[in-house]
Protein backbone atom coordinates (compact mmCIF):
# COMPACT_ATOMS: atom_id res chain seq x y z
CA UNK A 1 0.00 0.00 0.00
CA UNK A 2 2.63 2.24 1.08
CA UNK A 3 4.42 1.70 -2.37
CA UNK A 4 1.08 2.72 -4.47
CA UNK A 5 0.60 5.89 -2.63
CA UNK A 6 4.12 6.85 -3.13
CA UNK A 7 3.80 6.13 -7.19
CA UNK A 8 0.60 8.52 -6.79
CA UNK A 9 2.74 11.41 -5.08
CA UNK A 10 5.82 10.85 -7.36
CA UNK A 11 2.91 10.68 -10.93
CA UNK A 12 1.83 13.66 -9.12
CA UNK A 13 4.59 15.56 -8.58
CA UNK A 14 5.82 14.78 -12.15
CA UNK A 15 2.66 16.04 -13.70
CA UNK A 16 2.90 18.97 -11.97
CA UNK A 17 6.38 19.64 -13.05
CA UNK A 18 5.36 19.07 -16.79
CA UNK A 19 2.55 21.41 -16.34
CA UNK A 20 5.21 24.04 -15.04
CA UNK A 21 7.10 23.28 -17.87
CA UNK A 22 4.12 23.72 -19.93
CA UNK A 23 3.61 26.94 -17.95
CA UNK A 24 7.05 27.87 -18.37
CA UNK A 25 7.13 27.17 -22.08
CA UNK A 26 3.93 29.29 -22.99
CA UNK A 27 5.13 32.06 -20.73
CA UNK A 28 7.91 32.01 -22.79
CA UNK A 29 6.73 31.84 -25.77
CA UNK A 30 3.92 34.22 -24.99
CA UNK A 31 6.80 36.70 -24.42
CA UNK A 32 8.72 35.74 -27.46
CA UNK A 33 5.40 36.69 -29.59
CA UNK A 34 5.49 39.94 -27.75
CA UNK A 35 8.61 40.21 -28.62
CA UNK A 36 8.77 39.51 -32.43
CA UNK A 37 5.77 41.24 -32.19
CA UNK A 38 7.24 44.68 -31.39
CA UNK A 39 10.43 44.08 -33.53
CA UNK A 40 8.00 43.87 -36.52
CA UNK A 41 6.32 46.85 -35.84
CA UNK A 42 9.51 48.46 -35.39
CA UNK A 43 10.41 47.19 -38.54
CA UNK A 44 7.31 48.32 -39.98
CA UNK A 45 7.75 52.16 -38.72
CA UNK A 46 11.55 52.32 -40.08
CA UNK A 47 10.00 50.24 -43.54
CA UNK A 48 7.35 53.01 -43.49
CA UNK A 49 10.36 55.93 -42.79
CA UNK A 50 12.61 54.14 -45.61
CA UNK A 51 9.24 54.59 -47.97
CA UNK A 52 8.29 58.34 -46.95
CA UNK A 53 11.97 59.33 -46.99
CA UNK A 54 12.80 57.22 -50.75
CA UNK A 55 9.16 59.51 -51.53
CA UNK A 56 10.54 62.51 -50.21
CA UNK A 57 14.02 62.41 -52.40
CA UNK A 58 12.01 60.97 -55.61
CA UNK A 59 9.89 64.04 -55.05
CA UNK A 60 12.33 66.57 -55.09
CA UNK A 61 14.04 65.00 -57.99
CA UNK A 62 11.14 65.23 -59.64
CA UNK A 63 11.21 68.66 -59.14
CA UNK A 64 15.00 69.54 -59.77
CA UNK A 65 14.44 67.73 -62.50
CA UNK A 66 11.21 69.63 -63.79
CA UNK A 67 12.88 72.94 -62.57
CA UNK A 68 15.80 72.17 -64.51
CA UNK A 69 13.13 71.62 -67.56
CA UNK A 70 11.56 74.82 -67.64
CA UNK A 71 15.05 76.61 -67.40
CA UNK A 72 16.23 74.72 -69.89
CA UNK A 73 12.97 75.96 -72.34
CA UNK A 74 13.22 79.16 -70.94
CA UNK A 75 17.30 79.61 -72.04
CA UNK A 76 16.36 78.28 -75.33
CA UNK A 77 13.51 80.54 -75.69
CA UNK A 78 15.65 83.25 -74.82
CA UNK A 79 18.15 82.17 -77.36
CA UNK A 80 15.43 81.50 -80.02
CA UNK A 81 14.07 85.33 -79.45
CA UNK A 82 17.73 86.62 -79.20
CA UNK A 83 18.40 84.65 -82.71
CA UNK A 84 14.81 85.94 -84.39
CA UNK A 85 16.10 89.52 -83.06
CA UNK A 86 19.30 89.09 -84.61
CA UNK A 87 17.89 87.79 -87.76
CA UNK A 88 15.36 90.94 -87.87
CA UNK A 89 18.45 93.01 -87.78
CA UNK A 90 19.91 91.32 -90.64
CA UNK A 91 17.21 91.83 -92.51
CA UNK A 92 17.43 95.63 -91.98
CA UNK A 93 20.60 95.91 -93.51
CA UNK A 94 19.77 93.71 -96.81
CA UNK A 95 20.48 95.37 -99.89
CA UNK A 96 16.98 95.72 -101.78
CA UNK A 97 18.37 96.91 -105.22
CA UNK A 98 16.92 95.72 -107.91
CA UNK A 99 14.69 93.44 -106.07
CA UNK A 100 10.73 93.10 -106.77
CA UNK A 101 8.48 95.00 -104.56
CA UNK A 102 5.83 93.12 -104.07
CA UNK A 103 7.33 89.95 -104.16
CA UNK A 104 9.90 91.36 -101.04
CA UNK A 105 6.94 92.28 -99.37
CA UNK A 106 5.45 88.77 -99.47
CA UNK A 107 8.18 87.00 -98.67
CA UNK A 108 9.10 89.37 -95.64
CA UNK A 109 4.99 89.00 -94.17
CA UNK A 110 5.34 85.61 -94.93
CA UNK A 111 8.83 84.88 -92.58
CA UNK A 112 7.66 87.33 -89.93
CA UNK A 113 9.44 87.82 -86.82
CA UNK A 114 11.25 84.64 -87.20
CA UNK A 115 14.77 83.31 -87.44
CA UNK A 116 15.22 82.07 -91.02
CA UNK A 117 16.03 83.20 -94.75
CA UNK A 118 13.78 82.95 -97.81
CA UNK A 119 14.99 83.45 -102.02
CA UNK A 120 12.70 83.60 -104.58
CA UNK A 121 13.87 83.27 -108.00
CA UNK A 122 12.71 82.94 -111.85
CA UNK A 123 13.64 79.38 -112.15
CA UNK A 124 14.52 79.75 -116.04
CA UNK A 125 16.37 82.95 -116.45
CA UNK A 126 17.97 83.09 -113.11
CA UNK A 127 16.92 86.36 -111.84
CA UNK A 128 16.37 86.91 -108.30
CA UNK A 129 13.07 88.42 -106.94
CA UNK A 130 14.05 88.91 -103.20
CA UNK A 131 16.53 87.70 -100.78
CA UNK A 132 15.39 87.87 -97.43
CA UNK A 133 18.03 87.94 -94.89
CA UNK A 134 21.16 88.04 -97.23
CA UNK A 135 23.74 87.10 -94.99
CA UNK A 136 22.35 83.67 -93.96
CA UNK A 137 21.45 82.76 -97.74
CA UNK A 138 24.49 83.96 -99.40
CA UNK A 139 27.52 84.11 -96.66
CA UNK A 140 26.27 81.57 -93.92
CA UNK A 141 26.24 77.96 -95.05
CA UNK A 142 24.23 75.26 -93.35
CA UNK A 143 23.63 71.32 -93.19
CA UNK A 144 21.27 70.44 -96.22
CA UNK A 145 19.71 67.48 -94.12
CA UNK A 146 17.00 65.63 -95.75
CA UNK A 147 17.09 67.93 -99.01
CA UNK A 148 20.59 66.41 -99.74
CA UNK A 149 18.03 63.39 -101.05
CA UNK A 150 17.56 65.23 -104.46
CA UNK A 151 21.37 64.87 -105.35
CA UNK A 152 21.02 61.15 -103.55
CA UNK A 153 18.06 60.12 -106.14
CA UNK A 154 19.58 62.15 -109.33
CA UNK A 155 22.88 59.94 -108.56
CA UNK A 156 20.63 56.29 -107.87
CA UNK A 157 18.46 57.16 -111.21
CA UNK A 158 21.62 58.45 -113.57
CA UNK A 159 23.80 55.31 -112.08
CA UNK A 160 21.41 52.74 -112.77
CA UNK A 161 21.35 51.82 -108.81
CA UNK A 162 17.14 53.00 -108.90
CA UNK A 163 15.58 51.01 -111.69
CA UNK A 164 13.08 53.60 -113.47
CA UNK A 165 10.60 50.55 -113.98
CA UNK A 166 10.96 49.50 -110.37
CA UNK A 167 11.87 51.99 -108.03
CA UNK A 168 11.48 50.10 -105.14
CA UNK A 169 14.17 47.22 -105.90
CA UNK A 170 17.39 48.90 -104.50
CA UNK A 171 17.27 45.96 -101.64
CA UNK A 172 15.52 42.79 -100.66
CA UNK A 173 14.66 44.36 -97.84
CA UNK A 174 13.10 47.74 -99.05
CA UNK A 175 9.68 48.27 -98.81
CA UNK A 176 8.81 51.64 -100.76
CA UNK A 177 9.35 52.69 -104.13
CA UNK A 178 10.99 56.24 -105.22
CA UNK A 179 7.88 58.08 -105.23
CA UNK A 180 6.97 57.32 -101.58
CA UNK A 181 10.70 57.98 -100.34
CA UNK A 182 10.97 61.38 -101.48
CA UNK A 183 7.41 62.28 -100.31
CA UNK A 184 7.76 60.27 -96.91
CA UNK A 185 11.51 61.46 -96.73
CA UNK A 186 12.31 57.79 -95.90
CA UNK A 187 15.94 57.28 -94.82
CA UNK A 188 16.36 54.15 -94.90
CA UNK A 189 15.75 54.33 -99.17
CA UNK A 190 18.52 56.99 -99.88
CA UNK A 191 20.77 55.35 -97.37
CA UNK A 192 21.20 52.09 -99.16
CA UNK A 193 21.07 54.21 -102.58
CA UNK A 194 24.11 56.25 -101.31
CA UNK A 195 25.75 53.75 -100.50
CA UNK A 196 25.88 51.71 -103.70
CA UNK A 197 26.77 54.88 -105.60
CA UNK A 198 29.45 55.84 -103.11
CA UNK A 199 31.54 58.62 -101.46
CA UNK A 200 33.07 60.26 -105.06
CA UNK A 201 30.25 60.08 -107.41
CA UNK A 202 27.79 61.31 -104.82
CA UNK A 203 30.12 64.33 -104.54
CA UNK A 204 30.63 64.30 -107.95
CA UNK A 205 27.29 64.77 -108.82
CA UNK A 206 26.98 67.36 -105.11
CA UNK A 207 29.33 69.61 -107.32
CA UNK A 208 27.51 69.39 -110.54
CA UNK A 209 24.45 70.24 -109.33
CA UNK A 210 26.55 73.53 -107.70
CA UNK A 211 27.43 72.57 -104.38
CA UNK A 212 30.67 73.58 -103.22
CA UNK A 213 31.16 76.37 -105.26
CA UNK A 214 29.81 79.96 -105.40
CA UNK A 215 26.54 80.78 -107.19
CA UNK A 216 28.29 83.86 -109.35
CA UNK A 217 24.89 86.25 -108.09
CA UNK A 218 25.86 89.59 -108.42
CA UNK A 219 25.91 90.02 -104.59
CA UNK A 220 28.41 90.72 -102.64
CA UNK A 221 30.58 87.99 -99.69
CA UNK A 222 29.03 84.91 -101.08
CA UNK A 223 30.14 81.89 -99.52
CA UNK A 224 30.90 78.34 -101.63
CA UNK A 225 29.52 76.33 -99.03
CA UNK A 226 31.47 72.88 -99.05
CA UNK A 227 30.73 69.67 -99.31
CA UNK A 228 32.78 66.26 -97.54
CA UNK A 229 36.03 65.70 -98.18
CA UNK A 230 36.42 61.75 -97.21
CA UNK A 231 34.13 58.87 -95.92
CA UNK A 232 33.96 55.38 -95.66
CA UNK A 233 31.74 52.78 -94.98
CA UNK A 234 28.06 53.58 -93.49
CA UNK A 235 29.08 57.38 -93.11
CA UNK A 236 28.79 57.24 -97.22
CA UNK A 237 25.28 56.11 -96.22
CA UNK A 238 24.44 58.43 -93.81
CA UNK A 239 25.73 61.49 -95.60
CA UNK A 240 23.43 60.41 -98.52
CA UNK A 241 20.11 61.01 -96.13
CA UNK A 242 21.00 63.81 -93.73
CA UNK A 243 23.65 65.56 -95.53
CA UNK A 244 26.60 65.16 -93.35
CA UNK A 245 29.32 67.44 -93.55
CA UNK A 246 27.95 69.59 -96.48
CA UNK A 247 27.66 72.96 -95.90
CA UNK A 248 25.05 74.84 -98.56
CA UNK A 249 23.44 78.12 -98.75
CA UNK A 250 19.70 78.96 -99.53
CA UNK A 251 20.96 80.21 -103.58
CA UNK A 252 22.96 77.09 -103.55
CA UNK A 253 19.94 75.38 -103.56
CA UNK A 254 17.90 77.81 -105.40
CA UNK A 255 19.28 77.02 -108.17
CA UNK A 256 19.98 73.16 -108.09
CA UNK A 257 15.94 72.96 -107.99
CA UNK A 258 15.91 75.70 -110.66
CA UNK A 259 18.08 72.90 -112.59
CA UNK A 260 15.46 70.11 -112.01
CA UNK A 261 12.87 72.63 -112.89
CA UNK A 262 14.43 73.52 -115.70
CA UNK A 263 15.72 70.35 -117.28
CA UNK A 264 19.51 70.54 -115.89
CA UNK A 265 20.57 74.22 -116.81
CA UNK A 266 22.64 75.20 -113.92
CA UNK A 267 21.72 78.75 -114.12
CA UNK A 268 23.85 81.69 -112.80
CA UNK A 269 21.20 83.91 -110.51
CA UNK A 270 21.50 87.65 -110.53
CA UNK A 271 19.50 90.50 -109.38
CA UNK A 272 18.61 93.07 -112.23
CA UNK A 273 20.58 96.19 -111.11
CA UNK A 274 20.24 98.05 -114.33
CA UNK A 275 17.38 98.07 -117.00
CA UNK A 276 19.40 96.09 -119.01
CA UNK A 277 19.20 93.41 -116.48
CA UNK A 278 16.02 94.16 -116.20
CA UNK A 279 15.07 92.89 -119.77
CA UNK A 280 17.60 89.94 -119.48
CA UNK A 281 15.27 86.94 -120.34
CA UNK A 282 17.61 84.00 -121.55
CA UNK A 283 19.68 82.64 -118.78
CA UNK A 284 23.63 82.70 -118.02
CA UNK A 285 24.03 78.40 -118.07
CA UNK A 286 27.41 77.75 -115.93
CA UNK A 287 26.83 74.01 -117.30
CA UNK A 288 24.43 71.59 -118.59
CA UNK A 289 24.29 69.33 -115.66
CA UNK A 290 25.81 65.69 -116.81
CA UNK A 291 22.71 64.08 -115.85
CA UNK A 292 19.90 62.36 -117.70
CA UNK A 293 16.47 63.88 -118.52
CA UNK A 294 14.31 61.48 -117.67
CA UNK A 295 15.72 61.22 -114.27
CA UNK A 296 14.34 64.29 -113.36
CA UNK A 297 11.11 63.52 -114.54
CA UNK A 298 11.44 60.45 -112.07
CA UNK A 299 11.83 62.80 -109.28
CA UNK A 300 9.15 64.82 -109.91
CA UNK A 301 6.13 62.43 -108.52
CA UNK A 302 7.85 62.28 -105.11
CA UNK A 303 8.63 66.46 -105.23
CA UNK A 304 4.55 66.52 -105.55
CA UNK A 305 3.97 63.81 -102.95
CA UNK A 306 5.88 65.31 -100.41
CA UNK A 307 3.94 68.70 -100.88
CA UNK A 308 0.70 66.85 -101.38
CA UNK A 309 -0.04 64.44 -98.56
CA UNK A 310 3.73 64.10 -97.17
CA UNK A 311 6.13 65.71 -95.42
CA UNK A 312 6.27 69.14 -96.75
CA UNK A 313 2.07 68.97 -96.81
CA UNK A 314 1.74 72.37 -95.15
CA UNK A 315 2.79 74.16 -98.66
CA UNK A 316 -0.09 72.53 -100.30
CA UNK A 317 -2.03 75.00 -102.73
CA UNK A 318 -5.33 73.02 -104.10
CA UNK A 319 -4.89 75.40 -107.18
CA UNK A 320 -1.27 75.22 -108.25
CA UNK A 321 1.05 71.92 -108.18
CA UNK A 322 4.03 72.55 -106.50
CA UNK A 323 7.19 70.28 -106.26
CA UNK A 324 9.51 70.42 -103.01
CA UNK A 325 11.69 68.57 -100.91
CA UNK A 326 11.95 68.84 -96.95
CA UNK A 327 14.57 68.67 -94.43
CA UNK A 328 14.84 68.74 -91.00
CA UNK A 329 17.89 67.94 -88.52
CA UNK A 330 20.14 69.10 -85.65
CA UNK A 331 23.57 70.55 -86.70
CA UNK A 332 26.19 71.49 -83.59
CA UNK A 333 22.91 71.09 -81.07
CA UNK A 334 20.49 73.77 -83.05
CA UNK A 335 17.44 72.54 -85.04
CA UNK A 336 17.60 73.58 -88.63
CA UNK A 337 14.49 73.57 -91.30
CA UNK A 338 14.82 73.57 -95.28
CA UNK A 339 12.35 73.48 -97.52
CA UNK A 340 13.67 73.98 -101.49
CA UNK A 341 10.42 73.85 -104.13
CA UNK A 342 9.29 75.25 -107.67
CA UNK A 343 6.02 75.84 -109.19
CA UNK A 344 3.77 75.92 -111.64
CA UNK A 345 4.86 72.29 -112.39
CA UNK A 346 4.11 73.12 -116.25
CA UNK A 347 5.53 76.17 -116.61
CA UNK A 348 7.85 77.07 -113.00
CA UNK A 349 7.77 80.71 -113.05
CA UNK A 350 9.27 80.54 -108.94
CA UNK A 351 11.83 78.88 -107.11
CA UNK A 352 11.01 79.39 -103.19
CA UNK A 353 13.79 78.25 -100.91
CA UNK A 354 13.01 78.82 -96.77
CA UNK A 355 15.16 77.58 -94.45
CA UNK A 356 14.70 78.67 -90.63
CA UNK A 357 16.82 77.97 -87.18
CA UNK A 358 16.20 77.33 -84.00
CA UNK A 359 12.48 76.90 -82.83
CA UNK A 360 11.97 77.71 -86.57
CA UNK A 361 13.87 74.82 -88.06
CA UNK A 362 11.34 72.23 -86.35
CA UNK A 363 7.74 71.24 -87.21
CA UNK A 364 8.37 71.91 -91.06
CA UNK A 365 7.79 76.07 -90.59
CA UNK A 366 10.05 76.67 -93.23
CA UNK A 367 7.61 74.29 -95.46
CA UNK A 368 4.74 76.68 -94.33
CA UNK A 369 6.19 80.25 -95.13
CA UNK A 370 6.84 78.90 -98.80
CA UNK A 371 3.32 77.96 -98.84
CA UNK A 372 1.76 81.28 -98.01
CA UNK A 373 4.63 82.59 -100.37
CA UNK A 374 3.23 80.38 -103.40
CA UNK A 375 -0.46 81.17 -102.10
CA UNK A 376 -0.23 85.04 -101.82
CA UNK A 377 1.90 85.44 -105.24
CA UNK A 378 -0.41 82.41 -107.26
CA UNK A 379 -2.69 85.72 -109.12
CA UNK A 380 0.63 86.79 -110.84
CA UNK A 381 2.48 83.21 -110.95
CA UNK A 382 0.27 80.67 -109.92
CA UNK A 383 -1.45 77.91 -113.02
CA UNK A 384 -3.82 80.57 -114.31
CA UNK A 385 -1.31 82.19 -115.89
CA UNK A 386 0.39 79.01 -116.92
CA UNK A 387 -2.87 77.95 -118.78
CA UNK A 388 -3.42 81.41 -120.63
CA UNK A 389 0.12 81.31 -121.61
CA UNK A 390 -0.29 77.65 -123.08
CA UNK A 391 -3.32 78.44 -124.71
CA UNK A 392 -1.45 81.43 -127.06
CA UNK A 393 0.06 78.75 -129.74
CA UNK A 394 3.33 78.75 -128.65
CA UNK A 395 4.90 76.03 -130.16
CA UNK A 396 7.65 75.53 -127.92
CA UNK A 397 5.27 75.09 -124.93
CA UNK A 398 2.69 72.91 -127.21
CA UNK A 399 6.05 70.70 -127.93
CA UNK A 400 7.44 70.43 -124.58
CA UNK A 401 4.03 71.11 -122.25
CA UNK A 402 1.24 68.94 -121.71
CA UNK A 403 -2.04 69.85 -119.66
CA UNK A 404 -3.46 66.31 -118.18
CA UNK A 405 -6.10 65.02 -115.72
CA UNK A 406 -4.29 63.09 -113.06
CA UNK A 407 -5.89 62.05 -109.77
CA UNK A 408 -3.14 61.95 -107.46
CA UNK A 409 -3.75 60.10 -103.88
CA UNK A 410 -1.46 59.31 -100.65
CA UNK A 411 0.28 55.39 -101.38
CA UNK A 412 0.97 55.94 -97.71
CA UNK A 413 -0.27 57.41 -94.33
CA UNK A 414 2.52 55.91 -92.44
CA UNK A 415 3.98 57.35 -88.58
CA UNK A 416 6.98 58.86 -89.59
CA UNK A 417 10.22 58.08 -88.11
CA UNK A 418 11.91 61.06 -85.95
CA UNK A 419 16.00 61.68 -87.29
CA UNK A 420 18.48 64.63 -86.22
CA UNK A 421 21.62 64.06 -86.31
CA UNK A 422 20.99 60.83 -86.02
CA UNK A 423 17.08 60.89 -86.42
CA UNK A 424 15.39 63.67 -88.55
CA UNK A 425 12.31 64.84 -86.88
CA UNK A 426 9.40 63.02 -87.53
CA UNK A 427 9.90 62.08 -91.63
CA UNK A 428 10.88 65.11 -91.17
CA UNK A 429 7.94 65.84 -89.33
CA UNK A 430 5.25 64.64 -86.82
CA UNK A 431 2.35 64.54 -88.60
CA UNK A 432 0.50 60.89 -89.65
CA UNK A 433 -2.27 59.59 -90.93
CA UNK A 434 -2.72 62.47 -93.69
CA UNK A 435 -5.90 62.60 -95.82
CA UNK A 436 -5.57 62.05 -100.01
CA UNK A 437 -6.31 64.48 -101.58
CA UNK A 438 -7.29 64.49 -105.29
CA UNK A 439 -7.41 67.29 -108.07
CA UNK A 440 -6.54 68.11 -111.64
CA UNK A 441 -3.04 68.31 -111.98
CA UNK A 442 -1.19 69.78 -114.80
CA UNK A 443 1.75 67.32 -116.18
CA UNK A 444 4.79 67.83 -117.45
CA UNK A 445 6.36 65.87 -119.89
CA UNK A 446 10.08 65.31 -119.37
CA UNK A 447 12.30 65.65 -122.38
CA UNK A 448 15.56 66.55 -123.01
CA UNK A 449 15.83 70.00 -124.33
CA UNK A 450 19.36 69.21 -126.06
CA UNK A 451 17.31 66.72 -128.28
CA UNK A 452 14.19 66.24 -130.37
CA UNK A 453 11.30 65.22 -128.68
CA UNK A 454 10.40 61.50 -128.45
CA UNK A 455 7.78 60.77 -130.93
CA UNK A 456 6.88 57.88 -128.22
CA UNK A 457 5.87 60.53 -125.85
CA UNK A 458 1.80 61.24 -124.93
CA UNK A 459 1.69 65.24 -125.72
CA UNK A 460 -1.86 66.76 -124.81
CA UNK A 461 -3.02 70.55 -124.95
CA UNK A 462 -6.46 70.10 -123.45
CA UNK A 463 -8.64 72.98 -124.22
CA UNK A 464 -9.46 75.71 -121.87
CA UNK A 465 -12.95 76.47 -121.64
CA UNK A 466 -13.90 80.31 -122.30
CA UNK A 467 -10.81 81.34 -123.22
CA UNK A 468 -9.87 80.49 -127.03
CA UNK A 469 -11.60 79.02 -129.67
CA UNK A 470 -8.16 77.11 -130.88
CA UNK A 471 -8.03 73.58 -129.46
CA UNK A 472 -4.83 71.49 -129.93
CA UNK A 473 -5.61 67.82 -131.57
CA UNK A 474 -4.16 65.09 -129.56
CA UNK A 475 -1.06 63.10 -130.40
CA UNK A 476 -1.33 59.51 -130.63
CA UNK A 477 0.69 57.83 -128.05
CA UNK A 478 1.50 54.41 -126.71
CA UNK A 479 0.08 53.02 -123.59
CA UNK A 480 2.87 53.55 -121.10
CA UNK A 481 2.24 56.86 -120.72
CA UNK A 482 -1.37 56.26 -119.72
CA UNK A 483 -2.17 56.97 -115.94
CA UNK A 484 -4.14 54.19 -113.42
CA UNK A 485 -5.91 55.48 -110.25
CA UNK A 486 -3.66 55.90 -107.70
CA UNK A 487 -0.41 56.78 -109.77
CA UNK A 488 0.64 59.62 -111.02
CA UNK A 489 1.09 59.44 -114.90
CA UNK A 490 4.83 60.37 -116.52
CA UNK A 491 6.05 59.26 -119.53
CA UNK A 492 8.38 56.06 -120.32
CA UNK A 493 9.90 55.74 -123.64
CA UNK A 494 10.60 52.17 -124.70
CA UNK A 495 8.63 49.54 -122.99
CA UNK A 496 9.73 50.43 -119.65
CA UNK A 497 6.98 51.06 -117.17
CA UNK A 498 7.39 53.10 -113.95
CA UNK A 499 4.71 52.70 -110.99
CA UNK A 500 4.54 54.57 -107.74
Amino acid sequence: MNSIHRLIRSSSVLVLLIAMSISQTAIGAGRHTVKTQKHGRAEQRESRGRRAEMQRLAARRRAEAEAARLAAIARERAADEAMRDSVQSMIERDDVTGEDPEIRRVAVNALGHHAGTVVVMDPKTGRIYSVVNQQWALREGVKPCSTIKLVTGLAGLNEKIIDPANTAAISYSNKVDLTSALAHSKNDYFQQVGGQVGFKKMISYARQLGLGEKTGINLRNESQGSVPKAKSGFAVNHMSSHGDDFKVTAVQLATLVSAMANGGKLITPFVPHTPKDEKRSAPKVRRLVDINADSFGHMVPGMIGSVNYGSGRRAFNPGEVIAGKTGTCIEQGVWVGLFTSYAPLNNPRLAVVVIGRGADGRNHFPVSVAGRIYRDLGSRFGAVTMEQTATKGNSQMQRDTAIAKVSTSASENSSLAANDEESEEADDDSVTNAPARKFEMPKTIWGDPRRPADSKVKRVILPISNRTKETAKPVKTSPQTEAKPGQLARPVAGNQSVRR
